[in-house]
């Protein structure tokens, strides 16, 4: 029963924080257009906020795996992150946009507490091995909050305008600080982490699997970023009003739970369902480009189809090969090159989109497509290889298809 509870208590303050994350992209970039009038300084500032996932994840994740009580940590850095959008609010339209464009960087070090370093917590919840049913419930938290997410952004800029979904994607993320002040304490006997803040990513790169599948994944995180800062776009000319587009994220947040209902007892192995996910979204993105509406939603429910199954997999992948000692790294390297690579897909897709919709989201398309090929050749990183510990000895290589 105190398993149970314990699981029940991470996953509501998993989907509380992960709820405020996805509502904070949209939001943020509705409230750079609506005050600026640009469509640029709104994917710009969503660059921002997430670009520096690639310095927060390595470092956040090192620190995880030293301190007894990492929820501790998680919670500081979920206060930062739910304080720091209030501040970025606060100072648009009243100080040069440079200023708050910095001030978006610096809070952005803490988004990967909300993804990697969250996740990377579960087998303390669960001892004894995560569960195929955990990792489910724990990816799917993901796709509760995409599907709310931007519903939550677009429904609340229409009622109170964008301000006011700025500060309710603030408070959500809040809403998690006590959870995550609560998750269990590192294990006493566990071994040290290793030095220096390159761990993770040696610790990713040394790994056929791991390097693979966080190729795929940060391909389609950019090819998601540029359909977010299209989204916009999107809304104000085929669906009315630009804070209606933020619906078409919910559409294909909706739809990956579906596939991951579907698909809960998959034979499949989880390195090939990354590889197909990246394939499905990017035939989605194609489809939209073609600038129908109701191609538009069907693209988004494909989208959402490869997008669901995909993470599921990618969780599936992490946890079978990260160690103990390294999980908080892993987890959170991973999760900041995938917003990395989300913030590398949205700057110039905004400024694209305002010169050719049709442009954009067709090399968001390309992108997709380019991710899931895979070429047969184990990468090597200096530092790393057999002795790096990341890959389990009785786990074979994954099947290159």
């Amino acid at each position: 029963m105190r398993r149970r509870y314990a699981l029940a208590a991470y996953l509501a303050g998993a989907v509380a924080a992960r709820v405020g994350d996805e509502m904070s992209g949209p939001a943020l970039m509705l409230a750079g257009f609506t005050v600026t009038g640009s469509v640029a300084a709104g994917s710009t500032l969503l660059a921002g906020v997430t670009i520096s996932a690639v310095v927060g994840g390595p470092v956040l994740g090192l620190l995880l795996d030293r301190v007894a009580r990492p929820g501790w940590l998680l919670a500081g850095a979920l206060g930062l992150y739910g304080g720091g959008l209030g501040l970025v609010l606060l100072g648009l339209g009243r100080v040069p946009f440079a200023a708050v464009l910095v001030l978006a960087v610096v809070i952005g070090v803490a988004g990967p507490a909300v993804a990697g370093g969250w996740t990377a917590q579960l087998p303390r919840v669960v001892p004894g091995g995560v569960s195929g049913r955990a990792n489910a419930l724990d990816a799917m938290t993901f796709g509760v909050a995409s599907l709310l997410g931007p519903a939550l952004a677009g429904g609340v800029a229409e009622g109170a305008g964008a301000a006011g979904a700025v500060v309710v994607a603030g408070v959500l993320i809040w809403v998690a600080v006590p959870v995550a002040w609560g998750l269990p304490r590192a294990p006493a006997g566990r071994e040290a982490a290793c030095a220096g803040f390159a761990v993770g990513v040696r610790s990713v790169l040394g790994n056929p699997a791991l390097a693979w599948a966080t190729f795929t994944s940060v391909g389609c995180c950019m090819a998601q970023g540029m359909l977010t800062a299209c989204v916009p776009v999107l809304g104000e000319r085929l669906l009315g009003g630009a804070a209606r587009g933020a619906v078409l994220l919910s559409c294909a947040a909706g739809a990956g739970l579906v596939a991951n209902g579907v698909l809960a007892r998959s034979v499949v192995a989880p390195d090939v369902v990354i590889r197909l996910g990246a394939l499905v979204q990017g035939a989605a993105l194609a489809l939209a480009a073609t600038g129908r509406p109701a191609a538009l939603v069907g693209a988004a429910l494909l989208f959402g189809a490869g997008e669901g199954p995909q993470l599921t997999a990618l969780f599936a992948v992490r946890h079978r090969e990260s160690p103990d000692h390294l999980r908080g790294q892993i987890f959170t390297t991973g999760a900041s090159v995938k917003i990395a690579g989300f913030a590398v897909g949205a700057a110039p897709a905004g400024p694209l989109a305002a010169r050719s919709l049709s442009g954009a989201l067709l090399l968001a398309s390309g992108v997709a497509a380019v991710a899931c090929v895979r070429v047969p050749v184990r990468l090597r990183v200096l530092g790393s290889g057999p002795t790096s510990g990341t890959r389990h000895s009785d786990t074979p290589d994954p099947p290159v298809v």
